[in-house]
């Protein structure tokens, strides 16, 4: 692939002050301007290197005319420079990639009316208890359950009869002895009705009726 050298594309580039103030007084004293300066400072860099061929390249800098240059005193010390310089424009930051599309977001559903659940009743030692609460409470504590049993085997708070979704579930609250249902441990199960459980040696019948 053959290289145009005589095309030129416009760059942008950070400079350091004092390289900068180097090429505008360089400018003055060849006459020339500063992008010519530092595309020969460039290719003279490119050919020392060698990856540029002199028989390619272009000529140097011509023999500057025998004059001092007028070098303009230096600023002072943490003011820089007020020599115009060519303005750079400001770099735009890449504009992220799109985001994949997926299936499309489903409205919210509307808030789904509570299903009323019939009263539920257990009874313990021929007494019937109503589980009237979110959270019925079965166990040792006096204060902290709904239905005590007074025994070192049941935990503090043993089980939970909850009501969710119109039904009741009774739920192991991480009893030591947990929950029996017809001879297998439970962990949590929908109460139906004349359902039978036992904590330890103690029996818990529920009804609706």
């Amino acid at each position: 692939m053959t290289t145009d050298l005589n095309k030129k594309t416009l760059r942008h580039f950070y400079c350091r002050d004092a390289l900068w103030h180097c090429f505008e007084r360089m400018s003055e004293d060849f006459d020339r301007g500063i992008d010519d300066l530092v595309n020969e400072a460039m290719r003279a860099f490119g050919r020392d290197k060698g990856y540029l061929h002199p028989e390619r390249d272009q000529p140097g800098l011509p023999t500057p005319p025998p004059r001092m240059p007028s070098v303009p005193p230096p600023p002072p010390a943490g003011q820089r420079s007020t020599a115009a310089r060519p303005s750079v424009p400001a770099r735009r930051p890449a504009a992220p990639p799109p985001a994949p599309r997926g299936p499309p977001t489903p409205p919210p559903l509307a808030a789904r009316a509570e299903v009323p659940a019939p009263p539920l009743y257990v009874i313990f030692e021929n007494r019937k208890y109503l589980v009237d609460k979110e959270q019925f409470i079965i166990g040792r504590g006096a204060k902290s359950s709904d239905l005590p049993i007074r025994d070192g085997n049941i935990s503090r708070k043993h089980a939970a009869v909850i009501r969710r979704n119109g039904g009741y579930y009774i739920k192991d609250l991480g009893s030591t002895n947990g929950i029996d249902y017809q001879g297998n441990r439970v962990d949590n199960r929908l109460i139906e009705e004349g359902d039978v459980y036992y904590l330890c040696d103690y029996e818990l019948r529920f009804t609706y009726k």
